[in-house]
C-alpha cells in the first residue's frame, strides 16, 4: 500500500464512525420532509492525477505535471456541472423511496429552490441555506445531502474518480439530528477499472459515466437507510405527491485559454493523446 491511498482509506474508516442511523419511531414523526442537495464551495471537480503520481511523468514529457492537473480539471468540468452532479443525487434517491408516508408528502422542488434562489442558477449555492425560509413551505424536516469533494485521483499507474460527502435528516424544530450517512466512494481504492486521464481529456464524458455510477450507488445507500424497518404508527399511505423529476442540465463551461505557449507541442488546454 502506498502513502498515496491512505488518506483516502482513513477517510472511509472516520465515515463508518460518523453514521447516525434512522430509527423508526423517528422517521414517523415526519409530516412534511424537504429535500436539499449541494456541494460545498472548493468541492470540486479536482484532478490528483499527476501531481501525485510519477507513473505518467514520461507520457507527459514537457508538459509539466500541474499544468497536467489543471488542464484535466477543465475536461472534468466540461463533463458534468455541479448543478447536475448534485440534483442527480437528490432525484435519484428521491424517486427510489417507497410510495408511503411521509415520502409521499415531500415539499415540491421547485419550491424549495425557488425560497433558496438556486432554482435557475449553474452553481449549487456553497454555503449552507437559510433553512427557515424552507419551513415557511411548510416543512417539518430537512433531509440534506452535501458533497464536500468529488474529482478524479491516481495510485501507480490506475485512475479513478472518486466522491466524498454526506446525507443527514434534521428537524427544523430545534435542529435536531436523526439520521447521518457520511460516503466516500473511491474507484481506485475499490478497484475499479482503470480510468486513463487521457482518454478523458479526449471524451470527458468518460468522467461523467463514473460519476453518475457513484451517484447511484450513493443514493442507493441512502434509499436504504432511509426505509428502517422498525416503523410503527407511521400514517397509511396517500397519493404521491413526489414526483420523479429530471435534471437536463447542461455540459460545463468552455476551456480557458492556455496560460502558456504550447512548448509541450500540444494544442492549447490538451493532454498528450491515450495509447492505442
Amino acid at each position: 500500500m502506498t502513502r498515496r491511498i491512505l488518506p483516502f482509506l482513513a477517510l472511509l474508516l472516520v465515515s463508518g464512525c460518523a453514521s447516525q442511523r434512522l430509527a423508526g419511531a423517528d422517521l414517523d414523526r415526519v409530516r412534511r420532509p424537504a429535500f436539499i442537495s449541494r456541494i460545498k464551495d472548493g468541492a470540486g471537480p479536482k484532478s490528483h492525477v499527476f501531481r501525485e503520481d510519477s507513473a505518467y511523468r514520461n507520457k507527459l514529457k514537457k508538459l509539466e505535471p500541474v499544468e497536467a492537473d489543471r488542464r484535466l480539471t477543465v475536461k472534468l468540468l466540461q463533463a458534468v456541472t455541479r448543478f447536475e452532479i448534485s440534483e442527480r443525487l437528490r432525484v435519484t434517491t428521491l424517486s427510489q423511496l417507497p410510495r408511503e408516508f411521509p415520502w409521499t408528502h415531500v415539499v415540491d422542488p421547485a419550491q424549495v429552490a425557488s425560497v433558496l434562489e438556486s432554482f435557475l442558477v449553474e452553481e449549487v449555492p456553497a454555503n449552507a441555506p437559510d433553512y427557515d425560509l424552507v419551513a415557511s413551505l411548510g416543512a417539518d424536516t430537512i433531509v440534506e445531502f452535501v458533497i464536500e469533494d468529488y474529482g478524479m485521483r491516481s495510485d501507480d499507474g490506475r485512475a479513478g474518480a472518486y466522491l466524498r460527502g454526506y446525507g443527514r435528516m434534521f428537524t427544523l424544530d430545534g435542529r435536531t439530528e436523526v439520521w447521518r450517512r457520511p460516503f466516500t466512494m473511491d474507484h481506485v481504492a475499490e478497484g475499479k477499472a482503470h480510468l486513463d486521464p487521457f482518454k478523458v481529456g479526449k471524451d470527458p464524458s468518460l468522467f461523467r459515466e463514473a460519476m453518475t455510477a457513484m451517484l447511484d450507488d450513493v443514493a442507493r445507500l441512502f434509499v436504504k437507510d432511509l426505509t428502517p424497518t422498525d416503523r410503527g404508527g407511521a400514517p397509511p399511505a396517500r397519493a404521491s405527491s413526489a414526483k420523479s423529476d429530471v435534471v437536463s442540465g447542461k455540459a460545463g463551461a468552455p476551456a480557458p485559454e492556455a496560460t502558456k505557449p504550447p512548448e509541450d507541442g500540444l494544442a492549447p488546454g490538451e493532454l498528450p493523446d491515450p495509447d492505442p
